[in-house]
């Protein structure tokens, strides 16, 4: 029998959840809690398998609360019930620790589903947010591609297109003169440039001056 705490600030969610979930084979809800802090002093003291985490909620968020909530019932897997569908709070539940997201859209069969995956070891997106987050992964991973530079190097870069010098620029910075020169050395290295010419060509196609 899988337990399961319920975490919403909705009454009315929390009973559908319930009769979902209790209608489910092998399935057996020990809890609800109308808070974050709340869930985090029940997850204590049921120590439940499964723990059904809204996100925005009175007070602190669901989210935030997920480290404590593994702290208090370190065997509990943790599913995020939740309407926000913007795949940044994806990663950042998984970062919490949290083992599945599932929108509160969901048709039933899928949630169960989940609930199920996650008690067996595994974890779930919900299927449109999985892909909307691997877009946003591809994207990510194309902006670093095509603009290489760290912030720090963008702002070197754009001192030197300026015309300043190393010395000038480690004072504007608060940095050596030689940390300055190697972030030189590295803006160089990384575009490929040779000339003073080419790095300030380059500053004005990037917007920095």
């Amino acid at each position: 029998m899988t337990t399961v705490l319920i975490v919403d600030d909705h009454p009315v969610v929390r009973t559908g959840l319930r009769n979902l979930l209790e209608a489910a084979e092998g399935m057996e809800v020990v809890g609800e809690a109308g808070s974050a802090e709340e869930g985090v002093r029940q997850a204590r003291l049921l120590k439940p398998e499964i723990v059904l985490m809204d996100v925005v909620m009175p007070g602190t968020s669901g989210i935030d609360v997920l480290p404590a909530v593994l702290q208090a019932a370190p065997g509990a897997r943790i599913l995020v019930i939740s309407m926000q569908d913007d795949p940044s709070y994806v990663r950042k539940a998984f970062a919490g620790g949290a083992s599945g997201y599932v929108l509160k859209e969901a048709a039933d069969a899928e949630l169960v589903h989940a609930v199920r995956e996650i008690a067996g070891g595994g974890s779930y997106v919900h299927p449109t947010l999985g892909a909307r987050l691997a877009a946003a992964e591809v994207e990510a991973r194309t902006r670093a591609a095509e603009d290489p530079l760290s912030d720090r190097e963008r702002e070197v870069l754009r001192l030197l297109a300026l015309g300043h010098t190393n010395q000038e620029i480690a004072k504007m910075l608060y940095i050596s003169v030689r940390t300055a020169e190697t972030h030189r050395a590295h803006i160089m290295q990384k575009l490929r440039l040779t000339t003073r010419a080419e790095l300030v060509r380059y500053a004005l196609a990037q917007g920095l001056i």
